[in-house]
């Protein structure tokens, strides 16, 4: 369960907590049972009282002088999370990149189901992508009702990403994840997570830049 005053932990704290997850569980696949803070900070580019205050917020773990037990911390963070459960998706424009998703199995092999697919181009209705049947978007409201959909993913052209949020948003869904490269409006209540990925590629240009001009 996640502690009453959530709201007031960094994003930051968040995000990292999702990178701890990952390299314990890299480690669980090694046969690696305890880790020390240490070795832990070290795999995850952070230093150890980070990791320590990070996960003080949620509560005590590990053993002083002893340190982490594996897969208990990686039970315990997903609790924290609230990603020890099934979330089921829909995904919103079934293009190239819609597709790569569907067919990506570490969302489902780490509990987030697509259980929907959506588009509106004519050409793409009724087609099987990976087991499901895409659907016009106008029928969405009555699939997240009747699928208990919770989570929208919306892989859409820039210029039809808002049309796609205001679908979801009307649907009843609180969480979407937008992989368009366009910002979209939603109410306060919605959260949103942009995923752009020439934000990194960005980066990385200045980055190479920077150190070639050195």
């Amino acid at each position: 369960m996640l502690p009453q005053k959530s709201e007031k932990i960094p994003r930051a704290t968040i995000r990292r907590l999702a990178v701890y997850v990952q390299v314990l569980e890299n480690m669980a696949r090694n046969n690696i049972d305890v880790i020390s803070s240490g070795p832990l900070a070290e795999a995850c580019d952070v230093n150890a009282s980070q990791v320590r205050k990070d996960l003080a917020y949620f509560g005590e773990f590990g053993v002083r002088g002893v340190g982490y037990h594996v897969t208990s911390l990686i039970h315990a963070i997903k609790l924290s999370l609230g990603v020890d459960r099934e979330w089921r998706a829909a995904l919103v424009g079934v293009g190239n990149l819609g597709r790569a998703l569907l067919h990506y199995g570490e969302f489902k092999s780490r509990g987030f189901h697509f259980v929907g697919a959506f588009d509106c181009d004519p050409f793409k209705l009724g087609e099987q992508v990976y087991g499901l049947e895409v659907s016009c978007t106008s029928t969405l409201k009555a699939a997240v009702q009747e699928k208990n959909i919770e989570i929208g993913v919306i892989t859409t052209p820039p210029e039809r990403a808002q049309r796609a949020a205001d679908h979801l948003v009307d649907a009843g869904i609180k969480g979407i994840l937008n992989f368009a490269p366009a910002r979209i409006v939603v109410p306060d209540d919605v959260h949103v997570e942009y995923v752009d990925f020439f934000h990194y590629i960005y980066a990385l240009a200045f980055d190479i830049s920077t150190t070639e001009n050195r």
